[in-house]
């Protein structure tokens, strides 16, 4: 059997999608297989419909602080049912743009689970279609761009049930709006959980296993983030293991060991937010001998498998488990795969937390470049002097930024505050070009922005700071 298609894509969220598009328009005939929702996770159920109900809640949230604007206003209260329909609204229509550009790029889309078998070029992809019956397609390239689900811990109990022990999916589209919340792992997905749940009046713990919350990000970010959040009147219990969680007749019970001693957290609701377990099983990987590495499938600087033809983005081939990764993979892999020399795939990638406040990051922190023993440059700039976050209100937070101190090269930049996720891309372009701190110093910054403390936290850096 000839192959029917150059490519063949197996899942449709960011990664999965974008490939198929880029394969597209470098005249590959292509074909795209998703089990669910056109747009994966992403779109359906992560990265866009959380932030629609961040925003919901931002806003609900602003209004106890109009007095700061001189402003008033009462009677503020809010519709649940309608803030998560505005969310669910909000993913839909991502769905249908995704079903567009699908069409407009002339890429098939066949619905249902694909699984691989041993074939020439690459693997082939035998589908159980969602119409019912099955199909087997041949491509001189499979990319596998499945994704990833919520990790779940049995063993103690947390295993999510969508009533009293909830995950991601289940805290987009509640029943109703509980009370009291424990969240389990203080990553960007329980931060953001935490956020929103508290902007609506509800009672939050966040449990996080190291010292510290977010504990990927630099320490000193995440220390003045808790700070924020405790104004905000989350709490949290830090250094804390869980050893179980039980469901009680109000709702669920989480047993903690920290600190020596034994305590028990009780709430409505407990949100797992623990990592996630990339969907590798039952798609033919063992059969084929696909290289796994704890779950994720192992690629090299082009997303190739250890299996002739076989590709993997995103997720599923680790981390860092975000959506704009997957998607600069899978363009790079269809670069490669229709005979394009495109640059190394690994390039600098932002991480962003979209809580009130927000949390922006790229490169390395401070706690890293220590402890590789590198000599650094180190500069800060807080908002608080700031005129346009002065002017706006917005005055919490600060940005960091970290210079090699022999090459001048910016290494890593760090952020926190209003918005500060629209703001990183700044130094990301810069790490990707390589620009050094003359560079950095040499850019005109629009004013009044929020965006001039990106260059006096530069300039501070190196002595020559101006506004404080």
């Amino acid at each position: 059997m000839a192959a029917e298609f150059d490519l063949v894509v197996i899942g449709s969220g960011p990664g999965g999608y974008v490939a198929a598009i880029r394969a597209s328009q470098l005249g590959q005939k292509v074909a795209i297989v998703e089990r669910e929702n056109l747009g994966g996770i992403c779109l359906n159920w992560g990265c866009i419909p959380t932030k629609a109900l961040l925003k919901s809640g931002e806003k609900f949230e602003s209004l106890s602080h109009l007095k700061d604007y001189g402003l008033s206003a009462s009677g503020a209260s809010f519709d649940f049912d309608a803030i998560i329909q505005r969310s669910r609204g909000v993913a839909a229509t991502m769905n249908k743009g995704v079903a567009f550009l699908m069409k407009k790029n002339k890429i098939e889309v066949i619905e249902g689970t694909a699984k691989l078998e041993k074939g020439a070029a690459a693997p082939k992809v035998v589908i159980a279609l969602k119409a019912g019956g099955s199909r087997t397609v041949e491509a001189k390239a499979v990319m596998l761009a499945v994704g990833a689900r919520a990790r779940a811990l049995p063993q103690i109990g947390l295993e999510a049930d969508g009533d009293k022990i909830w995950a991601y999916r289940d805290a987009l589209a509640p029943k109703k709006l509980p009370k009291s919340f424990v969240v389990i792992g203080s990553g960007a997905i329980g931060i953001e959980f935490a956020s929103f749940y508290r902007a609506l009046g509800a009672e939050v713990t966040v449990v996080e296993a190291v010292e510290r919350i977010m504990p990927v990000e630099d320490e000193e970010v995440s220390k003045a983030a808790q700070k924020s959040f405790e104004k905000r009147g989350i709490k949290f219990k830090l250094g804390a293991k869980v050893t179980k969680v039980s469901k009680t007749g109000a709702g669920v019970k989480v047993d903690i060991e920290a600190g020596g001693k034994a305590e028990s957290l009780e709430a409505e609701v407990c949100i797992s937010a623990v990592g996630i377990t990339a969907n590798t099983d039952g798609i033919g990987l063992e059969a084929l001998g696909v290289e796994l590495d704890r779950g994720h499938i192992k690629t090299d600087s082009h997303c190739q498998t250890n299996v002739k033809g076989l590709f993997a983005i995103g997720d599923c081939a680790g981390a860092p488990w975000l959506a704009h990764k997957a998607s600069h993979e899978g363009i790079h892999a269809a670069e490669f795969i229709a005979g394009y020399k495109t640059p190394n795939v690994h390039s600098p990638i932002a991480g962003c937390t979209y809580a009130q406040p927000q949390v922006a990051s790229v490169g390395v922190t401070e706690q890293a470049a220590r402890t590789e023993k590198r000599e650094v440059k180190i500069g800060r700039f807080p908002f608080r002097v700031n005129g346009k976050a002065v002017a706006a209100g917005e005055i919490d937070g600060f940005v960091k930024v970290i210079f090699d101190a022999k090459t001048g090269a910016l290494i890593g930049a760090h952020m926190i505050g209003h918005e500060v996720t629209e703001m990183i891309q700044g130094y990301v372009t810069a790490i990707t070009m390589e620009a050094t701190e003359e560079d950095i110093h040499g850019i005109v910054y629009p004013h009044p922005t929020m965006s001039e403390a990106m260059h006096e936290a530069a300039l501070d850096a190196y002595g020559r700071v101006l506004h404080i």
